[in-house]
């Protein structure tokens, strides 16, 4: 079972709770995951990532097992305890200005 932590705007705008999970056969990758996302929670549909080009969102970063994957190709495959689901994937929100 893969581990999802959504920052808190969008877990308000998807009506959820703190984690959100999903049972992913097959490779498990940024992708796939967001793919996911998108389909159990539509509303959440260009908010992670742009609509059209399916490229992440500038100020969205994502992390797992203390690594920053955000530039990561999203066709890689995630750690080993994401997988596993003894780590979550964190999606968050970047902070920007001065």
């Amino acid at each position: 079972m893969i581990r999802v932590i959504l920052p808190a705007h969008l877990r308000t705008l998807a009506r959820v709770e703190y984690e959100v999970t999903f049972d992913i056969a097959g490779e498990v990758t940024l992708r796939v995951i967001l793919d996911a996302i998108e389909a159990r929670y539509p509303m959440l549909r260009g908010t992670i990532r742009d609509r059209v080009t399916r490229k992440r969102r500038p100020l969205v970063r994502f992390f797992a097992c203390e690594q920053d994957l955000s530039n990561d190709s999203l066709d890689a495959p995630l750690p080993d305890a994401v997988k596993a689901g003894t780590e979550p994937l964190l999606i968050v929100g970047a902070m920007a200005g001065g």
